[in-house]
């Protein structure tokens, strides 16, 4: 059997903004797209997209430009081929949610891995401070998830013998149930504890608790599974 190629790390970048681009557009890409996308001029595009056909990775074509007619007007469009499938490092799903939503995913697992030789509150206040200023449901569910994780998380370091942590395999056994059911243990868990210290910090809580639960409720069943496997990285984030 032939061996797959080996990419470099530019090449693979190449490689995975091709193929994200082909979902979205569901057919060829011009090279000029991949080199907006990634920020280079498009001749180096076509060169690096050259080399990824001669390795096996992708094919290009020629077609008509769009709005276009007659002699003169075509241009060279690149294709994946299906071994290109085999070095991709995002999962189809991954790539139709967008690049928005994968930084933000590394952004708040970041956040959450740095509170935990921190100051929780001081963590979670930075967090809710971002959140009225997120538009799009699942960036804004994604950031509400990791913000009502660090307040169960505080809840626990302040509260000697309350540890609503004890509760999250349930959420991990419930699937979707458990994106739902996390805003109530977190927000539940607050007021149990009687936060008369700060507050403002129950009251912001509840408010975007009621957003989470509205955009949960109209997501989409591919965001929703992102979603459930956020949660899960963003526990173990913070274990």
């Amino acid at each position: 059997m032939d061996r797959v190629p080996k990419l470099t790390a530019r090449q693979q970048a190449f490689l995975d903004k091709l193929l994200e681009l082909y979902q979205e557009h569901k057919g060829p890409v011009h090279y000029s797209a991949v080199a907006e996308r990634l920020g280079v001029n498009r001749f180096s595009a076509y060169d690096m997209l050259k080399v990824l056909e001669e390795k096996g990775f992708a094919s290009s074509s020629y077609a008509l430009a769009t709005g276009h007619s007659g002699p003169g007007r075509s241009q060279v469009v690149f294709t994946p081929t299906s071994q290109a499938a085999a070095a991709l490092t995002k999962s189809p799903d991954e790539m139709r949610l967008g690049e928005d939503w994968q930084h933000m995913r590394e952004r708040v697992l970041t956040m959450l891995r740095e509170a935990r030789g921190a100051n929780y509150r001081d963590a979670l206040n930075d967090l809710l401070a971002r959140l009225p200023e997120t538009k799009a449901p699942l960036l804004f569910c994604t950031q509400m998830i990791g913000a009502l994780l660090l307040n169960m998380r505080r809840v626990k370091a302040r509260a000697e013998g309350l540890n609503p942590f004890r509760a999250l395999g349930a959420l991990r056994a419930n699937g979707s149930q458990g994106l739902e059911t996390l805003a109530g243990l977190s927000v539940g868990a607050t007021l149990s504890d009687d936060d008369e210290s700060d507050p403002s910090t129950t009251r912001r809580l509840l408010d975007h608790a009621q957003r989470y639960q509205a955009n949960l409720s109209h997501m989409s069943e591919e965001a929703r599974t992102a979603l459930i496997h956020f949660l899960e990285e963003a526990i173990e984030a913070l274990d």
